[in-house]
């Protein structure tokens, strides 16, 4: 199964203020230990939302584009990891191991799968498109 890490964004990482070479270390340290495990998909850092947008949509097919940045820094995200994990309960073990000081607060969702989908939910050729997709393409970095 599936987890997402979500970091929040603050004050730093809106201004675009990088952290200190022991942070990056340290991430790097913590990205190596999962990649090792195999159990790491993606993780990418974030740009401020001043290099964002947001598209709302009207349900009548028409959108209005706002640009960045966006006020509510606490609902912002600054990174993330996706991870392949075999329990709910392993993903809470690398949750608590990432490189994070006190107060930090890391966001972990369960990846939606195909099976938690209500059968007959989305037609087969979609899900057998989706299956042919990730078989492809979700592999573990380093594996």
């Amino acid at each position: 199964m599936r987890y997402m890490f979500l970091v929040k964004g603050d004050e730093n990482t809106e201004a675009g203020t990088m952290p200190g070479p022991e942070v990056f270390e340290a991430m790097n340290k913590y990205n190596e230990e999962l990649i090792n495990a195999g159990v790491m998909l993606a993780a990418e850092g974030l740009a401020p939302s001043s290099h964002g947008l947001k598209v709302r949509y009207d349900g009548n097919g028409k959108t209005t584009v706002t640009d960045g940045p966006f006020t509510e820094t606490k609902e912002l995200l600054a990174g993330f990891w996706l991870l392949q994990v075999k329990s709910r309960e392993e993903a809470i073990e690398w949750a608590q191991r990432a490189p994070f000081g006190d107060g930090f607060e890391l966001e972990v969702r369960r990846v939606f799968a195909p099976d938690d989908l209500p059968e007959g939910a989305v037609p087969q050729e979609v899900l057998e498109k989706e299956a042919q997709w990730r078989e492809a393409n979700e592999k573990p970095i380093g594996s």
